[in-house]
Formats: structure tokens, sequence, C-alpha cells
């Protein structure tokens, strides 16, 4: 777990904490964004819900499973049997309503392939929403982490694969946990809007507020942005990269606070 900004962390901590999560961002081995609301403007699941004329009451399951009396599987298992997504009408979902990429995405994966610096897509989403955006950005589908839809022979929604790891609470970390000892990363940074995000065993956390500021992840991520053109400039305003060794970057986890977030942003 990325560890936490303590609540009386003095400004020079704190700034600090910036610095070494901007160092580690310049020696990344590897990226994992989140996509609803990082990658993506808005939140596929509520997009979907609209869009099968039951917006209101899938908002109403997330608000009430925001207590932490619900895991993930079962909120999501609650609000797909209400938006019952048949084949043929996410088909519709998807010609009618394709994913808004977020400002500044494609330059910004499009400079870390340059680097040669290899980019995941880890989501609590739906493989058949993702795909489609991970095929824009040049990321191979074997980079996503998704959640997969189950159909009947007659194209009628049938459930979802449990055995997908982000098909349930915790999920995020599992993933991680699985590319760093599957791929040997030592400086795995996570991006994401969510505290599900933040709470990821990644070396590093970057919290996004570009489409959503969500108040636990602006006050306690080591470093929040609002822009992914921050990002790009930091790679292009440091030509040579700077020296920061590449054990320290690896054992030096970039603190922020531990949450009880069953649903949030998964």
């Amino acid at each position: 777990m990325t560890k936490g900004i303590t609540g009386n962390a003095s400004s020079l901590e704190i700034s600090k904490q910036e610095e070494l999560i901007r160092q580690l961002w310049l020696n990344t081995d590897c990226v994992c964004f989140d996509v609803d609301s990082t990658v993506c403007v808005e939140e596929a699941i509520d997009e979907l819900a609209k869009f099968q004329q039951v917006g209101p009451l899938v908002e109403a399951i997330t608000r009430n499973a925001m207590g932490g009396n619900m895991s993930f599987r079962k909120a999501l298992q609650t609000r797909l049997n209400l938006i019952q997504p048949t084949q043929q009408r996410l088909e519709e979902f998807l010609i009618n309503h394709p994913s808004q990429l977020t400002d500044g995405i494609i330059e910004l994966i499009n400079l870390l392939h340059e680097r040669h610096i290899p980019v995941y897509l880890i989501t609590g989403g739906f493989h058949s929403i993702v795909d489609p955006v991970a095929k824009c950005l040049n990321i191979p589908l074997t980079n996503v982490f998704a959640n997969r839809l189950l159909f009947n022979n007659d194209g009628s929604y049938a459930g979802f694969d449990e055995n997908e790891m982000t098909s349930d609470s915790g999920g995020k970390g599992l993933v991680i946990e699985y590319l760093k000892k599957k791929n040997n990363y030592k400086r795995l940074i996570m991006i994401g809007d969510g505290a599900t995000d933040m709470e990821t065993d990644a070396d590093g956390f970057i919290g996004f507020g570009g489409n959503i500021i969500r108040e636990k992840v602006r006050d306690n991520a080591p470093w929040f942005i609002n822009s992914f053109d921050q990002l790009i400039d930091e790679f292009q305003n440091n030509t040579t990269i700077n020296s920061i060794s590449q054990t320290n970057s690896h054992h030096q986890h970039i603190p922020t606070r531990r949450f009880s977030t069953e649903i949030e942003a998964n």
C-alpha cells in the first residue's frame, strides 16, 4: 500500500513528498492509469445506466454503498442487475456514446511509449468499453485489466466474470501486486482520481483531479495534479533523467493515508 501523508504533516514534509514523487515520475519503469474520470472524462457505468434509463437508481445504490456495508462486487452485481445491459443495447451504447478521452492523455501516453515505458489500464469498468479506449491509445489489450460482461446465447445479460481481479474490493491492488511480481517493476506509478487508486501497492501515486476532485485524494496524494500537461511538462523540462537511485526509488514508497473505500472510484 502506498503510505499516507499524515494530517499534521508540515508544509516542508509535504513539499519533500511531492519532490520525491516527481523524481520517481522521471525514473518510472511502469505507469498504471485508472480509466473512469482519469483517462476518460466520465464514469462509464453511470453513463450506461443513464442510457438504460435507470441512472438515478444506480446512483442511489452507489451512494448507499459508500458507507462500506457493501463490497464492490456486490454493488457491481446490484447495479448491473438494474442496468441489464444486453449485448444489443451495449453495442448501441458504444456507437451512440463513445468514451471521451481526457485532454492531454493521448500526448502523455505517446510520450511514455516513446520512452519505452509500459502503460497499463486498471479499472472496475468493462472490457467492452475500455478496450476501444486502449486501442485508440495504442495500449496492448494484454495491458488492460477490467471486468468482463457475460451474455446468454440470445444476447441477454448473464452476469460478469468473477475471476477478474478487478471484480471485487481491493482488485486494483491485486493487479499492481501481480504486475510487480511478474515483470519485476521497481518504480511503478499509479495515476487515478479515487482512493482505491491511492491505496494500491504502487511505488508511487499521483492523484488526478482534471475531471472530478475527490477531497480524500486531493488532501492525501503526495502529488496532486489537475492536468496531464503537468506530467508532460515534467518530462520535457527535464531532458536528462534526474539522479535518483533505483534502490531508493524501489524501497521508498510515497505515503498516502488509508481510507475505507469499498465502492469509491474503483
